[in-house]
């Protein structure tokens, strides 16, 4: 079997893929080739940090990394037709809400313009699944919760939001024209080991560690759904074996073999309790600088994942003490803190 993981060198496709060789490594049936365009959104070393454990845990016959930008319509082109994958993972997106106020285009090249490239390639090469990274953000300020499926989603506050929303539209359109299967996963906040430096927990950890003042946003009173990047691995893999019928939902007859789950923890916390969890990790208080609300964030997030539970069984395992305590323990062992 022939997968493609976009975003390899990013946070998720890291653990998705040395998940995948760890269980696989002496498969060889299995061949899995990475792709990213190494971006310097955040630390380019430790992009390669992540590329250099997957190399040292592989061999070439199991993984293949190339360098290579999802908008770059040519040269995506180009690895289709060479590999002819069996199934995509489309991880590789320009990620942030925040970042998209202010770099709208990188938005649009890498999460737009990519993802009719990640489509294309599937329609021209027969792929039987395509997995793509959606986002809880499609929900917005819903005020129903936990968000749903079938809510509305038809009201983003952020770039970032709408290019998500726009990618389960584009599948879905794909699905119904050439029969792709298509599922979009709506992650909830992911975190963890060799996470993103631009999410909270890992710019928290970085400044109470080094005694600076951490930014509190609405007095601590968001909530979120943390997710364990370690759930993540186990419900996307599980996702890889659920191929999605051919169906349509009850307000219109189009049919596609099409599914979207949320892929959360399903135990929305507070901002407060995710900052003590930090604290009681690294032995050391925080002092924090207390801020209102920022343009695109939204109050919650809260996932309904029965559906998730009910296809593949589906069962998020660490709270966030425990996954916080293990995500400071890599951080002071990665930076020598």
């Amino acid at each position: 079997m022939k997968v493609l993981v976009t975003g390899a060198a990013g946070f998720i496709g890291f653990h998705l893929i040395k998940a995948l060789l760890e269980t696989h490594l002496s498969d060889e049936a299995l061949l899995i080739v990475g792709i990213d365009n190494i971006n310097d959104y955040y630390d380019v070393g430790l992009k390669q940090d992540r590329l250099n454990i997957l190399n040292e845990l592989s061999t070439p016959e199991n993984f293949t990394f190339i360098k290579l930008d999802l908008a770059d319509r040519e040269a995506m082109s180009a690895l289709f037709s060479t590999y002819r994958f069996d199934t995509v993972i489309n991880l590789g997106a320009q990620a942030g809400v925040r970042y998209s106020i202010e770099n709208p285009n990188a938005y649009i090249d890498s999460n737009v313009v990519g993802f009719v490239n990640i489509l294309e390639g599937c329609r021209h090469h027969n792929i039987k699944h395509l997995i793509y990274a959606s986002s809880s953000s499609v929900y917005g300020m819903n005020i129903k919760q936990p968000f749903t499926t079938a809510d509305c989603v038809d009201f983003p506050i952020s770039l970032y939001a709408a290019t998500k929303k726009s990618n389960e539209l584009m599948a879905h359109s794909y699905s119904h024209l050439y029969n792709i299967p298509t599922t979009g996963l709506r992650f909830f906040t992911v975190y963890g080991p060799y996470g993103r430096p631009d999410m909270a927990y890992f710019s928290f950890t970085k400044k109470i560690l080094a005694g600076e003042p951490i930014d509190v946003f609405n007095n601590g009173d968001m909530q979120r759904d943390f997710t364990y990047i370690d759930d993540i691995i186990k419900g996307i893999i599980g996702v890889m074996k659920k191929v999605p019928a051919n169906q349509h939902s009850g307000i219109t007859t189009a049919s596609a073999p099409y599914k979207i789950y949320n892929i959360g923890n399903n135990q929305p916390i507070t901002l407060r309790r995710f900052i003590t969890a930090i604290e009681d990790a690294c032995g050391i208080k925080a002092n924090e600088n207390l801020l209102p609300m920022q343009a695109g964030d939204v109050p919650i997030t809260y996932a309904d994942i029965d559906e998730l539970v009910d296809d593949i069984g589906f069962k998020p395992e660490t709270n966030i003490e425990d996954g916080i305590a293990k995500f400071v323990e890599w951080y002071k062992r990665y930076y020598s803190v």
